[in-house]
């Protein structure tokens, strides 16, 4: 049995830490989810309610990042493995294409089961699974750069995207479908490229830097990934407080650069304790790695529990403490499924100290869709 405070080895190569932080999203929004959906609407100026919904605005940020993280390892396998930058690049494309695909089938899924009552205009909705797709699409030129140039490039992206957010709101779109705009402008109901895309360049950034850092030199990067997330969070609220603006519209939680700076900041430090939670801490079977690893199916079941037909009675029906139980029940279900979907797939897991018999012979491991 390993000490606290000495590094457990990873022989299976595989970030782990990565997996947690995922679960510890998944875990964010399914309460955030709760809150919005059950919560009544006479206590949405309540504390519990806004502290809720503000945590579960960091949620996306997390999956974008991640999902940025995840490209940036596609791009550089690709690299190692010796393929050409233009079969890179269609590597890359093909996993914008495949989210896109879970993207729309999302929605379908839920128009189907919402059927007749749902609104034929969802179906096209921009939600942050089409930003996922959208923004892979476009980010995947960088597959033609070698994993350093690609480290320091999406970096600069991403900053350039969270700084142009608030000029693209200046601009008049109505010229375009407001379908179409709404992958591009910044908005309150869906998830445009700015300025959500920033998440996803700055975690190609991270993931070219993770996969050009030797295992001896972890500790050292995650120190920095630790300052630049209070770097970055208080930077951004040192920020805007500033009684001026070179932007003539701005708003802070719409397209401020500011409030992309403050969620990253949360972010990075969040994987950073995940990293030292699973290097020094932890042991055996993890629940937040488990939701990690079926974070697709967690959210898309979830939600259609959450938002749809089935839970009607509890719609807008419950105080804070229900919501809270309610959660809290969510949750069991929903790591009860993800056991189930991994002991599916049959593979083993390192065994609890005590015994648990439906989940200490199953490993969690990554499985379609995530």
């Amino acid at each position: 049995m390993s000490q606290i405070g000495t590094p457990k080895p990873n022989t299976s190569g595989r970030l782990e830490f990565l997996d947690w932080t995922r679960g510890a999203a998944v875990l964010i929004i399914l309460q955030g989810h709760v809150f919005h959906s059950f919560s009544k609407p006479s206590l949405h100026n309540d504390a519990p309610y806004a502290i809720s919904q503000f945590f579960g605005g960091v949620a996306p940020a997390i999956f974008l990042l991640l999902t940025g993280i995840t490209l940036g390892f596609i791009m550089h396998g690709s690299e190692r493995k010796g393929l050409r930058p233009r079969e890179r690049w269609i590597v890359a494309l093909r996993r914008g294409g495949y989210l896109f695909l879970i993207a729309f089938l999302f929605r379908l899924q839920l128009w189907v089961f919402g059927f007749p009552d749902s609104p034929t205009p969802e179906l096209l909705r921009v939600d942050v699974l089409n930003c996922m797709g959208f923004a892979i699409v476009l980010m995947s030129l960088l597959a033609f750069l070698t994993t350093e140039a690609r480290a320091r490039t999406a970096a600069i992206l991403g900053a350039a995207i969270a700084a142009a957010s608030p000029l693209i709101s200046m601009i008049d779109w109505g010229w375009l479908h407001p379908r179409i705009a709404a992958y591009f402008v910044p908005s309150y109901t869906s998830f445009g490229f700015f300025p959500w895309a920033s998440f996803i360049a700055f975690g190609v950034s991270v993931g070219s830097i993770l996969r050009l850092t030797k295992p001896e030199q972890m500790n050292r990067v995650m120190q920095w990934v630790g300052l630049a997330g209070f770097v970055f969070f208080f930077g951004g609220q040192y920020c805007s407080t500033f009684p001026y603006s070179l932007y003539t519209h701005e708003e802070f939680w719409l397209n401020s650069p500011w409030m992309v700076a403050m969620k990253l900041g949360p972010v990075l430090l969040l994987i950073v304790v995940a990293y030292l939670w699973n290097e020094y801490g932890s042991k055996g079977w993890s629940p937040l790695r488990q939701f990690g690893v079926t974070s697709l199916l967690v959210y898309w079941v979830h939600i259609e529990l959450v938002y749809g037909r089935w839970l009607w009675f509890l719609r807008e029906n419950l105080n804070a403490a229900q919501c809270a139980v309610a959660a809290m029940i969510l949750m069991a279900l929903m790591l009860g499924l993800s056991v189930l979907r991994t002991r599916y797939k049959g593979r083993p897991l390192p065994s609890f100290s005590f015994s648990f018999p439906y989940i200490t012979n199953t490993q969690p491991r990554r499985v379609s869709g995530d």
